[in-house]
């Protein structure tokens, strides 16, 4: 079996591994992410790794240099997904940077630098509305205070990482000395249709977006469906989805914005009583903060206008605010020079997902390498990625490291 037929077969291996039956879904410290450490960490021993995990549960692949004291170069994604996911997001730049170290350890190779490939416990932020938990205590960016965070079954974040074998008083020990990293590159499906409409089985990444996450909530008051005057209502939903249509008006106005509401909740949730009480997520992008922050700014004073107009209360918390991040000129023109050797053209393009990338960059420089992905379908089971593509990758990612090599 070839390298890039394994990555595929691993993959497969993953998707099996859930919290929810019949559907791929893996949260933060839960237990099917224990299973999945567990089965990752068996691959990177496989790959000629030593392996540990951090405070906060990233799975970390140490291939040594082969001279002491040497930097380290980090490779890694995620291994957390999103809610009925698919099988390639994350988990395919941790396959594919294992497969990198074990060639290099099957051929008896090292290089003048470390290697550690890193599984991040957590990117999506789906358990806790949170997103980067991994990348940002690795990174020093964790805030304690997210500790106390309560899930929707009242499992506070201390107490996950606690069950999942962590250690919550001790993140901030698992920061990374700057000084002793060489810099970091993400190998990741593209998650758009640009690469495969261009034709092209990987591209450069330029830079990554800023991301916002709000939770919103609306105040009203319950009342009988059928006796209450709609003049004498406080509709706390009627607020809610005043506010949605307005956050995708505003949207569709802004060039590059893109802002979506993902989750809401009422109650008390009968068909036949007005709701009282409304929760919901925001999600606000665009590659040029400032414009970002005016659409928050925006945004906020529209729910309040709604909410003062309908006679209902609106609060406003931002959950994560994460800034544009440009890719290091210097790795994306290495990544660029080994790519040339696997397709005519190589095309550079912007992120408007984000990734673990965008909070490391905060300690170190960063490059990305998108996979084709067909249709560009993510966030859903019909992810998918061909083997000859990610044969492209490794590849790539192979010839990056050495062409790395002859300038540490």
């Amino acid at each position: 079996m070839s390298p890039a037929e394994t990555v595929i077969e691993r993959i497969h291996a993953l998707g099996q591994i859930s919290d929810e039956p019949g559907h791929l879904t893996r949260t933060f410290c839960s237990p099917a992410m224990r299973r999945a450490n567990d089965l990752v960490a068996r691959w990177m021993v496989e790959a000629g790794m030593s392996v540990r995990e951090d405070a906060i549960g990233n799975l970390i692949g140490r291939y040594p240099a082969k001279i002491p004291d040497a930097k380290t170069f980090l490779l890694g994604s995620h291994l957390d997904t999103v809610r009925r996911a698919g099988e390639f997001d994350g988990p395919l730049g941790v396959l594919i940077a294992i497969a990198c170290v074990e060639q290099l350890h099957k051929s008896g190779l090292r290089l003048p630098f470390a290697i550690e490939v890193v599984a991040f416990s957590d990117e999506e932020g789906v358990r806790y509305q949170c997103a980067y938990l991994g990348s940002k205590v690795m990174a020093g960016k964790f805030h304690p205070a997210d500790l106390k965070r309560a899930d929707a079954d009242g499992v506070s974040m201390a107490e996950a990482i606690s069950t999942f074998g962590g250690n919550p008083a001790r993140l901030k020990f698992s920061r990374a000395n700057p000084k002793d990293i060489l810099g970091y590159a993400e190998v990741h499906i593209e998650q758009g249709p640009v690469l495969e409409k261009k034709k092209f089985a990987v591209g450069i990444v330029t830079g990554i977006a800023g991301q916002t996450r709000c939770r919103i909530g609306f105040f009203g008051r319950a009342g009988h469906a059928g006796t209450t005057p709609m003049r004498l209502r406080k509709d706390a939903l009627c607020a809610a989805a005043e506010f949605i249509l307005g956050v995708e008006r505003l949207a569709k106005r802004m060039r590059g914005m893109v802002a979506t509401v993902g989750q809401i909740d009422a109650s008390p949730g009968a068909s036949n009583v007005i709701p009282a009480q409304v929760a919901l997520t925001l999600d606000v992008r665009h590659r040029d903060d400032s414009r970002r922050h005016a659409a928050d700014r925006s945004l906020k004073r529209m729910a309040r206008r709604i909410a003062r107009k309908r006679g209902v209360v609106a609060n406003w918390e931002v959950i994560q605010d994460t800034g544009a991040v440009p890719c290091s000129p210097a790795l994306s023109n290495l990544l660029a020079q080994a790519a040339r050797n696997y397709q005519s053209k190589v095309l550079k393009l912007p992120s408007g997902a984000g990734h673990d990338a965008a909070v490391i960059a905060s300690i170190t420089q960063v490059a990305m390498l998108f996979v084709r992905c067909r249709g560009g379908v993510s966030h859903h089971p019909d992810e998918s990625v061909t083997t000859a593509d990610v044969r492209v990758a490794l590849s790539v990612l192979n010839d990056f490291l050495q062409l790395l090599a002859r300038r540490v």
